[in-house]
């Protein structure tokens, strides 16, 4: 049996949700005020995979070869430190890690040509993928929350590599 609501139960129930999540963004916002840090970066390096790979066309899907859908897409990863890897330079565990996953994964190494009727194929030539090295003077823990989606800090952690961000004869990746 359907359960009936009242119009006035519903608009009381909606004016709840809407101070609570007016509430909790005001919360979250004192509890997290901006945290202003520094970042600073070397220049970009290709990182190339680890031994050759097949010189190959790859053509893309039709799902993933949609014009709507040429564009980049900004994506930022936040990892804890490991206390297993005390001792141990970050950058270049994370630089070998990826030079070994092109192994695998070597069209993302390759770049975007277009074939006949605009069709674009992935020319896997083993060129690699930009690696940015960079430092944040900053601590995860800081950031609290604000690291969720809707980050303000994302203009601060990424990178615009000049010439990087279209999408044919590019890198795939900018790590």
């Amino acid at each position: 049996m359907p359960i009936k609501m009242s119009s006035r139960f519903i608009a009381q129930s909606k004016e709840c949700i809407c101070f609570f999540l007016k509430h909790s963004l005001k919360q979250r916002q004192f509890l997290h005020p901006p945290t202003l840090f520094t970042v600073t970066r070397q220049e970009p390096r290709l990182v190339v995979p680890a031994e050759s790979t097949p010189r190959e066309l790859k053509q893309l899907s039709d799902i993933d070869d949609q014009e709507g859908l040429r564009f980049q897409v900004p994506v930022i990863m936040f990892y804890k430190r490991n206390p297993f890897m005390k001792g141990e330079d970050p950058v270049r565990v994370i630089r070998e890690a990826l030079a070994k996953a092109l192994l695998f994964y070597y069209p993302f190494a390759g770049r975007l040509i277009e074939g006949p009727n605009r069709k674009l194929l992935v020319d896997c030539t083993g060129q690699g993928v930009l690696f940015t090295e960079a430092n944040a003077e900053v601590e995860l823990d800081q950031l609290g929350d604000t690291i969720l989606p809707g980050c303000p800090y994302m203009e601060e952690l990424l990178h615009h590599v000049p010439g990087s961000d279209g999408i044919l004869g590019c890198p795939l990746l900018l790590v």
